[in-house]
């Protein structure tokens, strides 16, 4: 299982994006911002919210360099068929990952042995392939996507401004700390 700050493992996987199915591998990423958002199984009921809220904000991710794809363990057919259906998945332009082997899930400790699903689950990869956040909870939890956002934002912020910190609640414009300084920045 993938560990923070540690080289992601170049997987290829079948996606549903831009009404067709293809295969991708996370290189083909490499450059970019990579936020995967695991789910447990299209059509149920918190699913469509997070992965609608994440479609509502893709343009914004997509301005800071970031690719976004979601992941179930369902097959790209269902993907399909979800997205032909639901007025909410019908919103989402992003690659939607199917991992009916669970491999992927398996991989960044999503994986729920016991019903073939994952658990809800956000990652954030940087440009060269090494994760930088991870966040997995029970299924009963929506997450927010704003909040993801906000890492992304952190992320970047730091990656780009060797020795600082971003403090508790940190947002663009906000100051940060330099480990042993004070505040530095610009509110």
């Amino acid at each position: 299982m993938v560990k923070i700050n540690q080289q992601i493992q170049d997987m290829e996987f079948e996606v549903f994006h831009d009404e067709n199915t293809k295969k991708m591998k996370f290189s083909d990423l490499k450059g970019k911002w990579v936020v995967l958002l695991f789910y447990p199984a299209d059509f149920t009921f918190i699913c469509p919210t997070e992965l609608e809220e994440a479609a509502d904000l893709y343009e914004e991710f997509k301005k800071h360099g970031a690719e976004i794809l979601s992941v179930s363990t369902d097959t790209v057919f269902v993907h399909k068929a979800w997205h032909d259906n639901s007025p909410a998945i019908k919103k989402v332009k992003y690659p939607m990952i199917a991992d009916p082997t669970g491999k992927i899930c398996k991989e960044f400790g999503t994986y729920i042995d016991e019903e073939g699903l994952s658990f809800r689950g956000s990652f954030i990869i940087n440009p060269d392939g090494v994760l930088k956040s991870m966040e997995i909870h029970d299924n009963s939890m929506g997450r927010n996507t704003k909040e993801l956002l906000r890492k992304l934002q952190a992320a970047i912020y730091v990656s780009q401004h060797k020795g600082e910190v971003c403090p508790v609640s940190w947002e663009p414009g906000k100051k940060t700390l330099r480990p042993g300084l004070d505040l530095v920045g610009k509110i």
